[in-house]
């Protein structure tokens, strides 16, 4: 019996990725309207607004707002495209932003600016070969929608939403093939604002608000795969949800059930978007707090007759959870989120204090696929780090030992557990504003943006050593990754 070498399958895509809100810029420019990413600002008061319990719906002196003005990608695409390409990128992942095509989504036409500049950048992905794979909505809400309606917890904004949906879908039909509907669904829970422009009113009220939009976006994800199913049979689209294995700190059974607990924050919202009907867990839960899901009439048929064709996730970093209160464990950072420290896992620190664990992405692409048996995506994966540019190069090679971890782990998982992984984009090929910190230095990509947290600088681009070391990884199909 001969063994044979397995690897990453020969169509494997490739890529990097990137958000409209973090990148653009250009924030008032060709017709765009605000959104209400904005006016989330940088410093003390940002997890506040993304949290939903500080409104931030009027610009304020003497405050920064990064998203306003990214990295401008916007009027830098066409260079940062063939830097991608020299890389050898399958696939970019992107989002369009609902306000550059419908200023106050509310709009009776679209803004024809918007739509062109976005067909400008696909066009220009496609001169090289690239796919572009598109996030409908990053974290973006029109702001006259969180106004108007408190951005999801209205059951308009679904209205607006298939408006904006079937207008993108009917433009770029032919142009885009793979489509996500929601960035990070479940963030929606703990970032209400920031995921779905809802502002709380009160405690009381919290869950009921929360629940409400949770319900209006898996309805509106439904309509968007019924629309782009009847647009364009070859449209693929895929739910987004922001991912990680979950570990019991103990082998308590109160430890065990925890970490089984935690589980289903991500998989509520994937069981909905793939089965089609709400989990039994999630209805009992919602009886015993007293919530009663805002079912209108075809919300039951829209879930079940259009589930997702792939799922997405982006992975950091695993989690720890301790039942026991009184257990004195010391604590670690996350990506957003702090947890527990494991001492199991041997590289404790980066910069932002994260704990790393490549393992943990294997266990997680396992346990997607083994729940679903759909094929499967990363959307995101990387990690920040703070970089110093000198004599125009950056030595970056935190970023590739982390990186080249975690592609073993995406190999093992297709090699030796038969997962189905369609491909791969790491977070923030080109450095942008951090979602978590609004801030600069808080880096991930292979190409270097000169600008600090104050948007100052003169926003060249320069190659990291990353660069060349993922344009290897690519060109062998993960085979090189030295």
């Amino acid at each position: 019996m001969k063994r044979k070498q397995l690897g990453f399958p020969d169509h494997f895509l490739w890529g990097g990725a990137t958000a409209a809100n973090q990148c653009e810029g250009a924030h008032l420019e060709d017709g765009r309207g605000l959104g209400h990413i904005d006016l989330v600002p940088q410093g003390s008061e940002r997890w506040n607004v993304m949290s939903g319990t500080l409104d931030s719906l009027q610009q304020k002196p003497n405050t920064y707002y990064p998203s306003m003005k990214g990295i401008d990608f916007y009027h830098h695409y066409k260079e940062d495209i063939a830097l991608f390409a020299e890389m050898g990128f399958k696939v970019f992942r992107m989002s369009i932003d609902w306000a550059r095509i419908f200023p106050l989504g509310i709009d009776e036409k679209p803004n024809e600016k918007g739509l062109q500049f976005y067909e400008d950048v696909f066009n220009e992905l496609h001169r090289y070969g690239i796919e572009p794979l598109v996030t409908m909505t990053h974290y973006d809400i029109p702001l006259e929608l969180v106004k108007r309606y408190n951005g999801w917890e209205s059951r308009e904004t679904i209205e607006c939403f298939k408006k904006y949906v079937k207008t993108i879908l009917t433009r770029y039909k032919g142009m885009v093939k793979y489509w996500l509907t929601f960035n990070e669904i479940n963030c929606i829970t703990s970032l209400p604002y920031y995921a779905a422009g809802v502002v709380i009113r009160s405690e009381e009220e919290r869950l009921q608000q929360i629940y409400t939009a949770v319900h209006h976006e898996l309805v509106a994800s439904a309509w968007a795969v019924k629309i782009a199913h009847e647009i364009d049979k070859n449209n693929m689209v895929g739910c987004m949800l922001a991912a990680g294995v979950t570990y019991p700190y103990r082998c308590a059974p109160e430890d065990v059930w925890l970490a089984h607990a935690s589980g289903r924050g991500k998989f509520f919202f994937s069981d909905v978007l793939v089965r089609g009907e709400y989990p039994e867990y999630k209805l009992k839960e919602f009886e015993r707090i007293g919530f009663d899901i805002p079912f209108f009439k075809e919300d039951k048929e829209v879930l079940k007759n259009h589930t997702v064709d792939f799922i997405s996730f982006s992975y950091y970093s695993s989690q720890l959870v301790c039942a026991d209160q009184n257990v004195i464990a010391e604590k670690a950072e996350g990506n957003v989120f702090p947890t527990l420290r494991n001492p199991y896992l041997k590289e404790k620190d980066t910069a932002w204090k994260w704990q790393i664990d490549a393992l943990g992405l294997r266990t997680t692409l396992n346990q997607f696929y083994e729940r679903y048996q759909k094929p499967l995506f990363i959307a995101e994966n990387g990690v920040g780090g703070i970089d110093t540019l000198e004599n125009g190069r950056v030595h970056d090679e935190y970023h590739i030992h982390y990186l080249r971890e975690h592609i073993k782990a995406m190999k093992d998982a297709i090699t030796l557990d038969g997962v189905d992984l369609m491909g791969y984009t790491s977070w923030g090929c080109i450095d942008l504003v951090s979602a978590s910190t609004g801030q600069m230095k808080k880096r991930y990509g292979y190409i270097y943006v000169d600008a600090d947290d104050l948007g100052q600088g003169s926003y060249q681009r320069y190659k990291k050593d990353s660069f060349e070391w993922y344009k290897k990884v690519i060109a062998t199909n993960g085979e090189d990754l030295d």
